[in-house]
């Protein structure tokens, strides 16, 4: 098993499914704190997901759809170059979602959806050299088959959640509605 930490502590079992959460840099508030009831890494996970939803403060620059479709390809283009197989995504406003199966280590995967995504997306938006995404990511194995369809359905339900479609497929930038190819 592959570990390592950073704020957070990240756990890859070889050969099993992860869900990764991505934020843009300065899309949660200082104030954003989990209440104290919140201790587990899940529970944080969902107060901090339920903030990113309602994108009241910080960039939202996925909302802008080259910004979005720029993502989208570079994540693409990571399942092309076999890094991984994508099972389940969707682009909010300020957050990535994705269910993957990595063929190489996570830090990688994210190293290049991120880095390349993060100078395309600043050339389209005029600010070279300035930051795109967050650092950190929280990351999840799969530990099994109803997990795996429980965490699918919450990629492409995020959009209904976060009030934005009545209906997972009417969201332009999910696996919902854009299917994998």
């Amino acid at each position: 098993m592959t570990y390592y930490r950073r704020w957070l502590p990240h756990w890859h079992p070889p050969g099993r499914d992860l869900f990764v959460t991505w934020r843009l840099h300065g899309s949660l508030p200082e104030q954003a704190l989990p209440p104290k009831e919140a201790a587990s890494p899940g529970k944080r996970f969902v107060h901090y997901d339920r903030i990113l939803d309602e994108a009241r403060t910080g960039p939202l620059w996925l909302k802008d759809a080259r910004i979005a479709e720029c993502v989208y390809s570079v994540i693409l283009g990571a399942r092309l170059r076999d890094m991984l197989q994508m099972r389940a995504y969707v682009l909010m406003a300020n957050h990535v979602h994705i269910l993957l199966t990595p063929f190489v280590a996570l830090d990688q995967i994210t190293r290049h959806i991120k880095g390349s995504s993060a100078r395309q997306a600043n050339v389209i938006l005029s600010r070279t050299g300035q930051r795109f995404w967050q650092d950190e990511s929280f990351d999840r194995w799969v530990r099994g088959p109803a997990e795996l369809f429980k965490i699918r359905t919450y990629i492409e339900r995020n959009p209904v959640a976060a009030g934005l479609v009545a209906r997972p497929e009417d969201f332009p930038w999910s696996s919902a509605s854009r299917p994998i190819p």
